[in-house]
């Protein structure tokens, strides 16, 4: 059943400095995460900022992590049971002193200047919502700028998370790095209780209310994601579940471009099954794989000229082809389920062990 926070529940706090920033956090379970976000946050060139860490439910020393920086940061701790990061992230909007609420996820640090750089936007141009890009750390392992490479190339994506500022789709914030002023969330609510994709839907709505939504290039943050290829592909193949989820909810958020990696892997069983009987289809075999090599050549020098380092192609390779099959087999799976699933219900994908 698809639930959306009440705004009417958010205080109208009298007397708030308009300038003011709450940096948003859901956590659970990742306390080693939130040590080194909020390290970073410490760092800060501006220091008119609060960051409200709302912890779902976690059974680690999350609390223990927030102690050692209560002393050094405007900092704010709030437990809820587990509810998903949509409802964490809802609470820390309630509790929020700001007139800013900027969402990033736990497994992101940020640069000195970007609480400096947001601050610059804010006073000079006019929007109601916002987003920036992710990207990578010079000390990130090799593994993981080749995650950074399939999930920011426009040969991973599509296009269509438009970490440009630009996409194939409408660019849509997402809670990696996203922000949005007091009176968005109080004309449209909070974001729903999706798994994944609470963020997409809640930027679709934004658009919907005619809110004016601005990519800021400079307010980037670095992204660590996940730390082994089970849990990418855990990761993406829930993200392939989830756009069906999302087209459900609205159409406009299901487009041509998101069936790509699952007709791509669909053709290529298929061909493969019927090359057993028909020579056809050892041709169309043929011309596939040569196709899948020439992207695998593309995104080997690619990532080698944007990382200078020949691991980080080969393992970028790696990484591109389990986003696709991950992401289509989850697509695939989802709008089978979708048959059956009741049109006001979420299709899930992991649930259990997801970060294991």
């Amino acid at each position: 059943m698809r639930k959306f926070y009440n705004s009417k529940f958010i205080p109208i706090i009298s007397g708030l400095n308009s300038k003011l920033i709450s940096i948003i956090v859901p956590a659970y379970n990742r306390s080693e995460e939130i040590d080194e976000f909020l390290s970073s946050f410490v760092k800060q060139s501006s220091k008119n900022f609060e960051v409200i860490v709302v912890d779902d439910g976690s059974t680690d020393n999350l609390k223990e992590v927030i102690k050692k920086y209560q002393s050094v940061l405007t900092l704010r701790y709030f437990y809820q049971e587990n509810k998903g990061p949509g409802v964490a992230r809802n609470l820390g909007m309630e509790k929020a002193k700001g007139d800013i609420f900027v969402f990033i996820d736990s497994d992101c640090t940020v640069p000195e200047e970007y609480i400096e750089n947001l601050e610059r936007h804010l006073n000079t141009e006019n929007f109601d919502a916002f987003g920036g890009p992710d990207t990578y750390r010079e000390d990130f392992s090799p593994f993981l700028k080749a995650i950074n490479y399939s999930m920011t190339s426009f040969i991973g994506t599509g296009g269509t998370r438009g970490t440009a500022g630009k996409s194939v789709t409408k660019y849509y914030p997402r809670s990696f790095n996203m922000g949005i002023k007091r009176e968005v969330l109080q004309k449209i609510g909070g974001m729903n209780e999706l798994r994944h994709g609470q963020d997409m839907d809640f930027s679709n709505r934004i658009y919907k209310a005619g809110f004016k939504v601005k990519f800021l290039p400079d307010a980037f943050v670095y992204h660590k994601r996940r730390t082994n290829l089970k849990r990418f592909f855990k990761q993406i193949f829930n993200w392939g579940i989830t756009r069906i989820n999302l087209g459900r909810i609205d159409k406009n958020m299901l487009r041509p471009v998101h069936w790509l990696p699952f007709f791509v892997l669909l053709g290529f069983v298929l061909t493969l099954i019927f090359s057993f009987w028909f020579s056809i289809f050892r041709l169309f075999l043929a011309i596939e794989s040569l196709i899948a090599i020439f992207i695998m050549i593309f995104a080997f020098v690619q990532a080698i000229f944007q990382y200078k380092s020949g691991n980080v192609g080969i393992l970028s390779v790696l990484t591109l082809f389990t986003q696709v099959i991950a992401y289509g087999l989850g697509f695939g799976i989802g709008l089978v389920k979708s048959i059956s699933t009741k049109k006001d219900e979420f299709i899930s994908g992991f649930t259990k062990r997801y970060y294991k």
